[in-house]
């Protein structure tokens, strides 16, 4: 193997759920890799703690963060490619500190690719957008409610959301991550990046901490395993597409190993059509997974929550031959197992520090 082959995968945000995650499968496949993490949000240090038992010096992880351009420059100039997920990823915290969310998602991310351009050029950049770049999408009058969700009125949304559609930030989280979606898009145009942007719909699975604001499959789960109510901010119909992990890595991986054919592009990457669930539907899910009923209570709708979003995966699908093969069914009950072994036990325990 050549020295730049053996130079390590950069992870930022490596520590946390989708991070640690792409972390373990590279270090399984015999890649090294470095993380990059400021460990502030809840789970990362069990998360790093994971990754060091299984993995030992296969995985380095530095304590720093992307509002800090030296680190990141010093990570950058050794690492043979650059996986980029580290960010604020609540709309409710963007919400209380839109300054906060843009240092973090729009001035991180463009350290990060001026720390490529200026130090490695040539080491491709994967970086992890959101569905929120879209707005809201629909309107009121465009959807129909159907059973327990709902459904869009035309019927060219039968293949879901495809990177056709027009951006339209919503929320201080809609305009950071658009931004940054937009530099990574644009660093390839202008300086001949290896960069793809990959927006992402509702990933879930094992090592996520699911919150209210974030993760939330996860905290539905968590929310039944410890008996806890929940509040449904909407009215429950809203539909998602649901992507495991397992899945999403497997696309990560696949852009990463062939980054020749799918440099300077975009795509929308979630579980398609055959894994939308609206927020009722998985409570009954749950329900029947645990033998468990959620309590709820319904709350206003948040800013830029989006009534229907589904992934047109077909982009994705033809450029690199990926595929969801995990069904909303089996991923749950994946995620349910682990969350049920780690906090099964402890009924309502404290949050993770």
């Amino acid at each position: 193997m050549s020295e730049r082959d053996n130079r390590p995968v950069l992870i930022t945000g490596g520590c946390g759920f989708i991070g640690c995650n792409l972390a373990d499968r590279l270090a399984a496949r015999g890649d090294r890799v470095l993380v990059l993490d400021n460990l502030a949000r809840a789970g990362v240090r069990e998360n790093a703690q994971w990754l060091k038992s299984r993995h030992g010096e296969r995985v380095t992880i530095t304590i720093a963060d992307i509002r800090e351009p030296i680190p990141v420059i010093d990570a950058v100039r050794e690492a043979r490619a650059v996986l980029h997920l580290a960010a604020q990823v609540a709309v409710t915290d963007s919400m209380a500190d839109p300054a906060g969310d843009f240092e973090i998602n729009a001035r991180g991310t463009l350290n990060v690719l001026e720390a490529v351009r200026l130090h490695n050029s040539t080491a491709p950049v994967i970086f992890a957008s959101t569905n929120k770049v879209y707005g809201r999408l629909i309107d009121d009058n465009e959807i129909t409610l159907t059973g327990r969700r709902y459904t869009p009125n035309s019927s060219l949304l039968a293949d879901g959301i495809s990177e056709n559609a027009a951006l339209d930030f919503y929320s201080p989280y809609g305009c950071s991550k658009g931004t940054a979606d937009q530099y990574v898009h644009d660093y390839a145009r202008v300086f001949g990046l290896q960069t793809v942007v990959l927006r992402m719909s509702c990933i879930y699975g094992p090592r996520q901490f699911g919150t209210e604001d974030q993760g939330w499959i996860a905290h539905f789960l968590l929310s039944a395993i410890r008996g806890n109510p929940l509040t449904i901010y909407g009215d429950g119909h809203q539909v998602r597409d649901a992507l495991h992990v397992a899945d999403a890595a497997n696309a990560w991986l696949a852009a990463l190993d062939h980054i020749a054919m799918v440099r300077g592009r975009v795509f929308n990457l979630g579980g398609g059509p055959a894994n939308a669930i609206s927020l009722l539907e998985l409570i009954d899910r749950i329900t029947d997974l645990t033998g468990r009923k959620l309590a709820y209570r319904f709350a206003d709708w948040r800013p830029g929550d989006q009534p229907w979003y589904v992934t047109d995966t077909r982009a994705l699908s033809t450029a690199i031959g990926w595929a969801p093969q995990l069904s909303i069914g089996d991923g749950l009950r994946s995620l349910h197992g682990w969350l049920n072994s780690r906090f099964g036990s402890q009924g309502n325990c404290e949050a993770l520090a």
